[in-house]
């Protein structure tokens, strides 16, 4: 391993890990949900704002119109995704709304079929399918008391929807390819600070820690986050950067079950690891595909 593997290696696995906490900082803050979200997207804002500032990103050629238009609408998706998700830990932990969110690849792979033409293989269909059945077998294990089924469903529900505007967010990435991905995640959390400001509760009372906990979303599980992140993504193959993502929801499990002592049932553990099984065999089987066939072509050609 050269060094500049291992170093984007070790910075990809030090953001997944920081992401993996993020549910127990956004429960142990004790706001709102929007309040939480504009917090973490203004903090955010500040700190990418100097790194933009340091890496000489802040001009005025950077971005035409259209990219700056697609960049807002990303935002959106991004904010609207950060809100259900972190309402989803509420309902139904952070284990099972990690777990569901982590269908966010189907769903690409579905809005690519639709809006870039992209083809839906018999591969990818066999690992949809099999998301699908593992995500069915966490819903079906519910718990048994009225009350709480109908919040675990909720949770379910907005783990989804999460999904989806995550989804939404990267089909926008997809066209901005060439655009610095600093300013992107700035432009992107700025949206989110101008969005949700009419709608924050400045009155809510919080406690010296509980903004310890608000800040430390926007300075490290935002600002540091992407700089780890996109450093990461600059120096890794793709193959590379999809097996170590898998570090985060393995984190966030981890978390959910030592900070709040929520153990998944066998059936909910199985519906998880079907899930990740899946995703990975989607992103890394397809990634490998995809690296032998120009070889293949070559050999052919010449």
């Amino acid at each position: 391993m050269n060094a500049e593997i291992k170093r984007g290696s070790l910075e990809m696995a030090a953001a997944m890990l920081i992401s993996g906490s993020i549910g127990w900082f956004v429960l142990m803050s004790g706001q709102p949900v929007i309040n939480v979200v504009f917090w973490r997207c203004a903090v955010g804002a500040l700190a990418l704002l100097a790194v933009c500032g340091v890496l000489g990103q802040l001009r005025r050629d950077a971005l035409t119109r259209a990219t700056l238009l697609l960049a807002i609408a990303g935002g959106v998706a991004l904010v609207i995704n950060w809100l259900l998700l972190f309402a989803a830990y509420s309902y139904a932990s952070i284990s099972i709304a990690t777990a569901v969110y982590n269908t966010q690849p189907f769903m690409l792979v579905g809005l690519g079929a639709l809006f870039l033409d992209e083809r839906l293989t018999a591969r990818k269909l066999l690992w949809l399918g099999l998301a699908f059945g593992g995500m069915m077998l966490v819903v079906l294990a519910q718990p048994r008391q009225a009350g709480e089924q109908s919040h675990y469903l909720v949770g379910i529900a907005l783990a989804l929807g999460a999904a989806f505007f995550y989804a939404l967010m990267a089909l926008a990435a997809k066209r901005l390819k060439g655009t610095p991905p600093h300013l992107i995640a700035l432009i992107q959390v700025t949206v989110g600070a101008v969005m949700l400001l009419p709608l924050v509760d400045f009155h809510v009372s919080a406690s010296v820690g509980q903004w310890g906990m608000l800040a430390t979303l926007g300075v490290l599980h935002t600002g540091l986050m992407y700089v780890l992140m996109y450093g990461a993504l600059q120096k890794l193959p793709t193959n590379l950067i999809g097996s170590l993502s898998f570090i985060y929801p393995i984190a966030a499990m981890l978390v959910d079950r030592l900070a709040f002592g929520h153990r998944l049932s066998a059936w909910q553990l199985l519906g998880a690891a079907i899930i990740l099984l899946a995703a990975a065999g989607m992103n890394l089987l397809g990634e490998r595909r995809a690296r032998r066939l120009p070889a293949s072509v070559g050999r052919r050609a010449g």
